[in-house]
């Protein structure tokens, strides 16, 4: 019996595809394995959206390929963003790689792990079309109590420095009642926090319903059974309507956090990208957000040194982000993707000026981190316990203003491993740049 271990790179809808590929394989009657060691299938799920991730998914392909010398490794199948963009050079200059799967092909996981363990070198890439309306078995790899729900796939939205449609393909949403049937499986297994993960969650369900149904969708979502937090990721800032800010202020369950990357505040370079809007329009989408939400956190990205990105358009982003004052930031160097219309612009700035403005702006977001997360110093906030620290004896969990894994932590005294999962109510008593710490009431 084959021995089968996934190691999924990049973001979180590339982790749900890994999760859905585990599943399957259970399904067909392998045995999933933690330790590389062990196995004699490999797959892994790259990541392809910028040049850094390209890099770590070639590294890892090589890296793993060893196996094969040093360990039972028979078959090393590759999946996930970079197969879609650059099947035919992975297959001819990595003669390590046994298989290849694309975006929309993955739920044939099984077929081409059987092909490549005959030696027959499967590419089964097509169009990036996988619908998820089909029930298949999942293995979640996060811990117990949290989960991400993928509730549409690919990106419509064509900014010039992206490539995941090219790689995703056209955006598609999910049917609400297919969401749903996912979160109460995930719910029954113990699942507390929902997170909705798309490349463009407000878009959700205009190609269905005809109109914006991310409102109604979050609303659903918290009324299943067991759900206790749904929160929202990647809210495309053209389409956040009032509608999704007054769900989000009035259901209890629907996390104050809003993570809506806005990519840089001059209208010059927005225009460049090809983004919605204006900095007007962002302004003003955030007063209204933290006029009818008074306790947000916000979230959102910023892109420094995008072409053409000149001295006074990057101090001037310095000022708009010490205006708004983000609750969680994180800022990136532009990367030039091969293929996009960004690639082609002229005035390309120099790495070193990229590195600079990245971490030029990172401090200015150092202190206003600091400072937002002073105000819950006093307060009382419930926090979903995750782990303990050993060698400090303390006990660690997050707030409903921090996702998994991105943002802040809270370090917790007054509670045991019993709670580990559960959602206790915690006396804020110390505050940090990015963290909390406080004691459990009891």
């Amino acid at each position: 019996m084959e021995t089968v271990k996934v190691v999924t790179l990049g973001c979180e809808k590339n982790l749900v595809d890994s999760e859905i590929m585990s599943g399957l394989i259970h399904q067909r009657g392998y045995t999933l394995v933690e330790d590389k060691e062990e196995a004699t299938v490999i797959i892994v799920n790259t990541c392809g959206f910028i040049d850094a991730a390209k890099e770590e998914s070639i590294n890892t392909i090589l890296d793993l390929a060893e196996l094969k010398e040093t360990a039972k490794l028979k078959a090393l199948i590759v999946s996930g963003c970079l197969t879609q963009r650059y099947k035919q050079q992975l297959m001819e200059e990595m003669p390590e790689i046994d298989g290849i799967v694309g975006t929309g092909d993955f739920h044939n996981i099984n077929a081409i792990i059987d092909e490549a363990l005959a030696g027959a070198k499967p590419v089964r890439v097509g169009n990036p079309v996988f619908n998820y309306e089909q029930a298949l078995p999942r293995r979640v790899s996060t811990p117990r109590y949290t989960a991400y729900v993928k509730i549409a796939e690919g990106c419509d939205n064509a900014c010039t420095f992206c490539s995941i449609p090219a790689m995703r393909g056209k955006f598609r949403s999910r049917s609400i009642e297919s969401v749903l049937t996912e979160v109460r499986t995930l719910a029954e297994q113990g699942v507390k926090e929902i997170s909705l993960i798309a490349q463009d969650s407000t878009n959700y369900g205009t190609d269905l319903y005809d109109r914006f149904m991310l409102a109604e969708l979050m609303n659903r979502v918290s009324e299943v059974d067991g759900v206790e937090w749904v929160r929202l990721h990647y809210a495309y800032p053209g389409f956040f309507n009032d509608e999704l800010i007054d769900t989000i202020a009035s259901n209890p369950k629907i996390c104050k956090y809003v993570d809506m990357p806005l990519q840089h505040s001059e209208d010059a370079i927005l225009k460049r990208m090809r983004r919605p809007g204006r900095q007007k329009d962002a302004r003003e989408l955030i007063a209204r957000i933290r006029e009818r939400i008074p306790d947000v956190a916000l979230r959102t990205s910023l892109i420094v040194g995008f072409p053409g990105e000149t001295e006074e358009d990057f101090n001037r982003l310095v000022d708009f982000v010490k205006e708004i004052r983000f609750d969680r930031l994180g800022v990136f160097s532009y990367s030039m993707e091969e293929g996009t219309p960004a690639a082609r612009l002229p005035d390309q700035l120099p790495e070193e000026v990229k590195e600079w403005r990245q971490n030029t702006l990172m401090e200015v977001q150092r202190e206003i981190a600091a400072e937002r997360n002073g105000r819950f110093v006093g307060k009382e906030l419930d926090v979903l316990l995750e782990r303990y620290d050993g060698r400090n004896d303390v006990y660690i969990g997050r707030t409903q203003y921090d996702a998994p894994e991105i943002d802040g932590e809270v370090f917790v005294s007054g509670v045991s491993s019993a709670d580990i999962g559960e959602i206790r109510r915690v006396r804020i008593t110390h505050s940090y740049e990015f963290d909390l710490a406080g004691e459990a009431l009891a």
